[in-house]
């Protein structure tokens, strides 16, 4: 009889840990497989390439490597020697014209008066010089405003609030326009990229509260899911010479979920929080069934809370009575 209940005993217990197991093995392969989150998560930021209009020799650099800077501070100045030059010489073109211009407004005005001795050709000619010289006028105007405008552009400065890269110009280097020099990281557009499985997006929705764990750093971050991209790159589907579609005919039976790039927007970041571009993150998505889970296990805490002092209530209401029936026990114990 012993032996049989130690079997039935070893066969239960065998049964439970076999449910066990599978249980386990379950929640690990649905995490795993399933569960919207993702180790190939990056940390990125817009980057501003900071390229001069016109081009010189750099006189003067107002910053360091990778020195944080503000929305319109000096980064580094042009020789503006001959810009100035430029803005003289379309000064006195602008004179020059604006004299010119006077002039034939004068001949107009007295040729008006004149009447009927000045022929009416004549009358027309001065003021087809009064039209052209007022249209060389503007010309000029525009000339200066170039000149000066060019003037200004000599001195570079930051597009936005954020970081330089690691090499700053240097004084004497020659700049051309329109070419790099430097690059801005933009310090407010830090995000995070996860690159999720395609089979995991069904659990990936707009909005949702997302945790970001950067590696090397004990804060968890938080933030939501900004977007979802809409399309990837297919590299099965290449242009033949024809322009017709050519399909690899080969296929294999082994096929890896290709990964879906998600914008995760932060939402607080700590203040001592290192926050550098390109550095990798695990992300995770909290999904519906998650938040309920939490909400239950809240209600469950404040349930159990609840019992707890009702149940403490009587015997804090009771000690008043014991203590106001002690000294009539003890004077019915003396009679």
């Amino acid at each position: 009889m012993k032996k049989t209940w130690f079997s039935a005993g070893q066969i239960l217990l065998t049964l439970i840990v076999v449910v066990v197991a599978a249980l386990v093995l379950w929640r690990i392969v649905n995490y795993y497989m399933f569960a919207p989150w993702t180790r190939d998560g990056h940390v990125r930021a817009d980057v501003i390439q900071v390229a001069p209009d016109v081009g010189g020799l750099i006189t003067d650099v107002e910053v360091v490597d990778s020195q944080q800077v503000k929305q319109g501070q000096v980064l580094f100045v042009i020789d503006q020697a001959r810009y100035t030059l430029a803005l003289r010489l379309a000064q006195a073109t602008l004179a020059q014209r604006r004299a010119t211009l006077a002039q034939a407004k004068r001949e107009y005005a007295r040729n008006l008066t004149l009447g009927n001795l000045v022929a009416s050709e004549t009358l027309e000619e001065s003021r087809t010089r009064v039209e052209q010289d007022e249209a060389s006028a503007a010309d000029a105007q525009v000339q200066v405003d170039t000149a000066r405008l060019n003037l200004q552009r000599t001195t570079i400065v930051s597009p936005v609030d954020g970081y330089l890269n690691d090499r700053a110009p240097r004084v004497g280097e020659y700049v051309s326009a329109g070419r790099a020099v430097l690059s801005v990281v933009d310090m407010h557009s830090f995000r995070v990229d996860g690159y999720f499985e395609e089979t995991k997006l069904s659990g990936i929705h707009i909005g949702e509260p997302v945790d970001i764990m950067v590696m090397g750093e004990p804060h968890v971050l938080r933030g939501h899911v900004q977007s979802i991209v809409a399309a990837i790159e297919d590299r099965d589907l290449t242009p033949s010479a024809n322009l017709l579609p050519n399909v690899n005919p080969a296929f294999s039976w082994v096929r890896l979920a290709q990964r879906i790039p998600v914008r995760v927007a932060l939402d607080e970041v700590p203040d001592d929080f290192r926050m550098i571009a390109g550095r990798t993150a695990t992300v995770a998505v909290h999904t519906p069934e998650d938040d309920r889970k939490k909400q239950a296990a809240a209600g469950a805490a404040g349930a159990s809370g609840a019992s707890t002092t009702v149940a403490s209530q009587p015997s804090t209401s009771a000690s008043p009575a014991a203590t106001a029936s002690a000294p009539a026990r003890a004077a019915g114990a003396s009679q």
